[in-house]
C-alpha cells in the first residue's frame, strides 16, 4: 500500500513548481505542464518516489543507523525538528557547519567542548571565576548548543541524509557526495536532481507540502526502529532458552523413565501374585 496518495500531496500545494524562467532542464521528466508560467509536478511520480524513498529509509532505521535531516530554511526548521526528534535522529536547521561531514572530527571535539563546559559547572569548577568569564563561558555553550545541540548524539557519521531544498543545502550535498553517504532530498523544479540518489519531486517551499512528506519518510523511519527493537527482543528471548531446552530434555528423561519403570513393576508383581495363585490351586 501507498504511504500517501496523489490528493493528499494536492492538497498540500505540492505539485506547484517554481517559474518557467527559473527551471533547471534536469527536472523535466518530473514536470506535468506548465500553466501561468509556472511549472505543474507530476504527482503520480512524487506518489511513487516517496514511496521508493520511504522504504530504503526504513531499512537503513531498522539497520540501527542514523539518518541526519538538514533544512535551514525558514518554514522548514519547525518541522524537521518536530519531525527528527520524533524518530530520535539528528537535525540541522541553523547555519550548516561548514566540513561537517568531511571534517567530521573537529565537529565532534566542539560537542566534547560543550559537554565539558556541562560537566565543569555542574561539578563547581566555573564557581571561583568571575563575572565575565562565567559569562563568556555562558554565551560559547548557548552558541555551541544552537548550531551543535542537535548532532550531540552523533558519535559517527550518519548513513544517509535527508535534505529539503536541494540548492540552498548544496554544500551539505556536496560533502555527503564525497564521502559516497547516500542523499534523499525534496527537489524543487529549479533544483539539479543528479547529484541526489533519492528524488522526490516536490514543492520545497511550502511548509505543508513539506509537513506531508516528512510525515510519510518518517512514518516509515518509525516502522524500521519497532521491527528492530522486535528482533532483538525475539534475538534475546532465543538466547536465553538455549540452556532451557538441555535441562527440560533431562528433566524429562527422568520423568520417561520413572513411567517406563512404574508399569514394569507392577507387572511383575501380578505376575508374582498369578503364580502364588496357582500354586495354592495345586
Amino acid at each position: 500500500m501507498s504511504r500517501t496518495n496523489f490528493d493528499t500531496l494536492l492538497e498540500a500545494g505540492c505539485h506547484f513548481g517554481h517559474l518557467k524562467r527559473k527551471w533547471n532542464p534536469a527536472m523535466a521528466p518530473y514536470i506535468f505542464m506548465e500553466r501561468n508560467g509556472i511549472h505543474i509536478i507530476d504527482l503520480h511520480k512524487t506518489v511513487a518516489k516517496v514511496d521508493v524513498a520511504a522504504e530504503a529509509l526504513k531499512q537503513i532505521a531498522k539497520s540501527g543507523k542514523k539518518i541526519l535531516f538538514v533544512a535551514t530554511k525558514k518554514q522548514a526548521k519547525q518541522c524537521v525538528a518536530d519531525k527528527a526528534t520524533s524518530v530520535n535522529m539528528p537535525y540541522v536547521i541553523e547555519r550548516w557547519p561548514g566540513g561537517m561531514l568531511t571534517n567530521f572530527p573537529t565537529i565532534r571535539k566542539a560537542v566534547k567542548k560543550m559537554a565539558n563546559i556541562d560537566k565543569q559547572t555542574a561539578d563547581g569548577t566555573f564557581a571561583n571565576l568571575s563575572k565575565r568569564e562565567i559569562l563568556q563561558i555562558s554565551r560559547q555553550r548557548a552558541k555551541l548548543e544552537k548550531n551543535l545541540g542537535s548532532i550531540a548524539d552523533l558519535t559517527r557519521l550518519p548513513a544517509a541524509l535527508f535534505v529539503v531544498d536541494v540548492l540552498k543545502e548544496q554544500i551539505a550535498v556536496r560533502e555527503a557526495n564525497r564521502l559516497g553517504i547516500p542523499v534523499f532530498g525534496i527537489v524543487d523544479t529549479n533544483s539539479d536532481p543528479n547529484n541526489i540518489d533519492f528524488v522526490i519531486p516536490a514543492n520545497d517551499d511550502a511548509s505543508k507540502s513539506i509537513e506531508v512528506i516528512l510525515d510519510a519518510c518518517c512514518a516509515a523511519i518509525n516502522e524500521g526502529l519497532e521491527e528492530r527493537k522486535v528482533e532483538k527482543a525475539d534475538a534475546d528471548a532465543a538466547a536465553v532458552q538455549e540452556d532451557q531446552p538441555v535441562r527440560r530434555s533431562r528433566r524429562g528423561g527422568k520423568a520417561r523413565e520413572d513411567v517406563a519403570e512404574t508399569p514394569a513393576d507392577e507387572t511383575e508383581e501380578e505376575a508374582e501374585a498369578e503364580e502364588e495363585a496357582e500354586e495354592t490351586a495345586e
